[in-house]
């Protein structure tokens, strides 16, 4: 009844979040807004707050581009689950075979006892004859449920170390984004608290960059969806060729990118970033159809380096804030934050 009465609440609020926002109530938007609502999908959540936050429309590329966070998130738990399920299986089994193991021990120690005390006696020589006869059929019984057994559990080993694996490629899958084949927001999130925990047990430096594609509405607007999916590839394997070791570079969230340098200061950080930049703009957009140059890739990147004791988000505003000083210089450029706090760049 009380998880009834929790399910009504989580509906009335996701559907009172569509009303304000202006979102169709069809089935789709309702399960992203509902995931958003129970709070149970912190990719989404941080997502839909900036949204909100930014007072931006929730146009229809948008909201495709959240219900990604709604179906990689429940496909992901969906596969998870099923395979801890045969996981637990497969133990169940290994462990039954160990259980029979053990039961066989102690009856083949039972007849050794029995013969042990037999031996004990005055016998004769058919006597003992037989008694020979029966420990070396027990021995061989033993031998052969033996070999059984361990074939059983080599056939359980393999299973579970199957499994397993298949359960790592789940997670690593569940940890990256589709469409670019880096880290998605998930990921991300997980890997600037950890590189927070370090850097604040540690004092190690890093820092923090903040990318956004300049003019991407156009690109899509002009080419459509499908080229502009290929711009975001492009962007994230230019990203991915220059971040090495335990660097994590991420979708963010729509045409947004971020990296995070691991033992990085900032004058480095800065350096890379420029490095990342040109690279981008290095690439030409080729309509494959035709061979036709589309046009040149540009990226905006703000820097920020980690202060001991702040938080994820403070880091990522402070980041957030150079990229947008980028922006207003002209973009195709970076900014770290000592340039931005000493005041206009110049285009």
């Amino acid at each position: 009844m009380q998880k009834n009465v929790r399910e009504q609440a989580v509906a009335k609020t996701a559907l009172a979040l569509m009303d304000s926002h202006g979102v169709v109530p069809n089935p789709v938007n309702f399960q992203t807004f509902y995931a958003y609502a129970s709070g149970g999908n912190s990719a989404l959540s941080r997502a839909i707050d900036e949204i909100v936050a930014a007072k931006k429309p929730f146009t229809p590329q948008i909201l495709v581009e959240l219900r990604t966070h709604v179906s990689q998130d429940s496909q992901s738990i969906a596969e998870i689950d099923a395979l801890g399920k045969d996981i637990s299986t497969a133990l169940d089994a290994a462990i039954g075979t160990l259980e029979a193991a053990g039961k066989d021990a102690i009856s083949y120690g039972r007849t050794l006892s029995a013969a042990s005390g037999e031996l004990g006696d005055d016998q004769s020589p058919a006597a003992l004859r037989k008694l020979v006869d029966g420990l070396i059929g027990a021995t061989h019984a033993m031998e052969a449920r033996s070999k059984v057994l361990e074939d059983e559990l080599h056939r359980s080993s393999a299973e579970v170390g199957e499994l397993k694996a298949k359960l790592d490629d789940v997670r690593r899958e569940s940890l990256t984004d589709t469409l670019t084949g880096i880290s998605n927001r998930k990921s991300f999130d997980a890997a600037l608290e950890n590189a927070i925990r370090d850097a604040n047990a540690s004092g190690e430096d890093f820092a923090l960059c903040m990318c956004d594609i300049d003019h991407f509405k156009v690109f899509n607007d002009t080419w459509g969806h499908q080229t502009g999916d290929h711009v975001l590839r492009l962007v994230g394997a230019c990203l991915s060729e220059n971040v090495k070791g335990r660097d994590t570079a991420a979708r963010y969230g729509g045409e947004e990118f971020a990296v995070i340098l691991r033992q990085t200061v900032l004058e480095h950080a800065l350096n890379l970033a420029n490095q990342i930049r040109g690279h981008v703009e290095s690439k030409k957009l080729v309509k494959k159809s035709t061979g036709d140059i589309l046009g040149t890739i540009t990226i905006s990147i703000g820097v920020a380096q980690f202060a001991k004791g702040e938080t994820a988000a403070s880091l990522i505003q402070r980041a957030d804030s150079c990229l947008y000083a980028a922006k207003r210089a002209g973009r195709n450029r970076v900014v770290g934050e000592e340039d931005h706090r000493a005041g206009p760049v110049a285009a």
